[in-house]
């Protein structure tokens, strides 16, 4: 049974267009968006609140692409190469300006891959190399680690640029460096030639790569996912329609958007930088989460709409008395995603703020971002929401042991819970270099192409509205989600087998309060070592923590381990693990 959006879901007026880049579409009132003159202005910057109306933006945006067209180095022209020639690294906290560089790299035709804040050297000269990048833009906090990384890409350092990034007192670094700012090209850009009109031809916007935003998928090492322009333009849409009657209702038009999540993670990207400007909405930008800044701007900025991921929102409700300190009475809606929220959490924050309306979206990289949203007017604590306009979805029973089928039976109960399989225009073009992974992930059957999201779930009648939603149960796939952020198993267990004293090792997910979850290793010692288990374990945590992100650090410990359950096929039986971890803590817990 395919379940679709509800019936007071509004259809696109449109089919979302396939042969612009999705700057046209976010400046072009002809596609639906609201009128420019009556939008907020994009981008405001929530420490300095420096800002740009959207002439500003778009004429920053296009001098910077002129400023590095003249740069004869990079050789970039709009209708020369190939869109792999023109591949830009955005290596950044969050800044005003983050955009403005992506719609420049689009101007050539050429593809942005976000880099995570979070990554240390390694981490990021495995994307460099992987999505073979010729420019990478950075700020002076990460330019230490961002100089590691290219000199080991064999990135020269010319192709090395800025962005200005506030300190959280509002002033601006004075580090003199030999690079080149964003705000330089920009001047650079002024006396540089008008760069040609790309000549794109019908549907390139399908098929044509934006962005390389980089996921793990349903399992394995983190791929990089190729998103379309018209991804980003269709799920922009998608959520516009979805929303529009609920804020007609109350009257709201435009409303200013405090969302302190990274512009690298694909929520960020999409949801934030886009759907909510394509509507007219203004975003306050911080260059990365503190709890009190945050908070701030909520009051300095009169933010009406909050859109965060659950740890933030625990720290919220665990931290009331810091709330009322700020004058928060501007709030009136606030969506979660990336991960599940808890309803203890959603409730302790409606007891304190009752005028608050929380909801719960879902989605992932691969389907560029949103599928399922909770409307203002029909929230349901435990699910996800209804589905967008122009999605579909399907759950699939798990395949035969016997190998009798490639997939289980299609579920057509309510209740029933079964891999989430999804369509809609915003699901991407697959994995970049990986047929394997894009092939199990991206399937055809008799009605089209499905992807498989890893996840499972069910759909529910709500009492009351007799609306469809979507309840996430359970995931399938391996990922860990630490504050939002994937981490992979397979990626850890690779890095872990490094170590000289680990013969064999598994990595699981175990719950934290403030991060959701977080990862927990199980090592089984070299035969050769020595020393005591909580020696290895400690050597095994730094190990860690030497050479990854903080987000993947094993917080949740290190437990050594007589073997590793596997399947006779080899394969890591991550459940088993989680099932004993669990039963572990319950028993710790009533002990309690």
């Amino acid at each position: 049974m395919v379940f679709h959006p509800p019936a007071w879901v509004p259809k696109l007026p449109i089919d979302p267009p396939d042969s612009i880049p999705i700057v046209e579409f976010m400046r072009n009132e002809a596609y639906g968006r609201h009128p420019l003159a009556k939008s907020h202005n994009p981008y405001t910057c929530g420490i300095t609140g420096q800002t740009y109306s959207w002439p500003e933006f778009l004429e920053r945006s296009e001098l910077l692409a002129r400023g590095l067209g003249a740069n004869k180095t990079l050789g970039w022209s709009p209708n020369a190469g190939t869109p792999w020639d023109k591949v830009a690294c955005l290596f950044s906290l969050n800044t005003i300006d983050y955009i403005t560089v992506a719609y420049a790299v689009h101007r050539f035709s050429g593809i942005l891959t976000p880099a995570n804040a979070a990554y240390s050297a390694p981490e990021l000269q495995q994307q460099l190399v992987s999505a073979n990048v010729k420019v990478l833009f950075t700020c002076l906090p990460l330019l230490e680690t961002a100089l590691q990384a290219a000199k080991a890409a064999g990135l020269s350092s010319d192709k090395i640029y800025l962005l200005p990034v506030p300190n959280s007192d509002g002033t601006f670094p004075t580090q003199k460096t030999p690079f080149l700012t964003v705000n330089d090209l920009i001047r650079q850009g002024t006396s540089s030639p008008e760069l040609p009109a790309l000549q794109w031809s019908k549907g390139q916007g399908a098929r044509q790569p934006a962005f390389l935003c980089y996921s793990s998928g349903t399992s394995g090492l983190p791929k990089a996912v190729m998103i379309s322009h018209r991804n980003v333009i269709a799920n922009s849409m998608q959520h516009y329609y979805y929303e529009k009657n609920a804020r007609e209702r109350r009257g709201v038009t435009t409303q200013v958007v405090s969302a302190p999540l990274p512009f690298s993670h694909i929520f960020g990207l999409v949801t934030v930088c886009h759907s909510n400007p394509w509507r007219g909405d203004g975003v306050i930008v911080l260059p990365k989460f503190e709890f009190e800044a945050f908070l701030g701007t909520i009051q300095r900025f009169r933010a009406n709409h909050l859109i965060l991921v659950p740890p933030i929102l625990v720290q919220m409700v665990s931290r009331l008395n810091v709330l009322e300190k700020y004058d928060l009475s501007s709030v009136h809606h606030i969506m979660s995603g990336a991960a599940p929220l808890a309803e203890d959490v959603v409730r302790g924050l409606q007891k304190a703020y009752p005028s608050w309306n929380i909801g719960q979206g879902w989605g992932m990289t691969e389907t560029s971002t949103v599928v399922c949203w909770q409307s203002q007017d029909d929230v349901h604590v435990k699910g996800s929401g209804s589905l967008l306009p122009g999605a579909r979805i399907k759950l699939m029973a798990p395949a035969p042991d016997d190998g009798s089928a490639p997939h289980g039976r299609e579920i057509t109960e309510y209740d029933t819970p079964g891999e989430i399989y999804v369509q809609a225009p915003s699901v991407v073009l697959g994995y970049l270099h990986n047929e394997r992974a894009t092939d199990e992930t991206f399937v055809h059957h008799d009605d089209g192409r499905w992807i498989r999201t890893g996840d499972e779930g069910l759909m529910t009648i709500v009492p009351g509205s007799g609306n469809e939603h979507l309840v996430v149960v359970d995931r399938i796939k391996e990922l860990i989600k630490v504050k939002g952020f994937q981490v992979a198993p397979a990626e850890l267990e690779s890095h872990i087998l490094g170590h000289p004293d680990v013969s064999d090792c598994a990595v699981i997910q175990v719950p934290d309060d403030r991060a959701g979850e977080v990862p927990k290793a199980f090592v089984v010692r070299d035969q050769a070592f020595e020393g005591s288990d909580a020696d290895l374990a400690q050597s095994v945590a730094k190990h860690v923590e030497a050479t990854m992100a903080s987000y993947k650090w094993l917080k949740g410990g290190v437990d050594v381990i007589e073997a590793i359950p596997k399947s006779p096929s080899g394969k890591i039986l991550r459940r088993l693990l989680r099932d004993q971890e669990r039963e572990k803590r319950r028993k710790q817990g009533s002990k309690l």
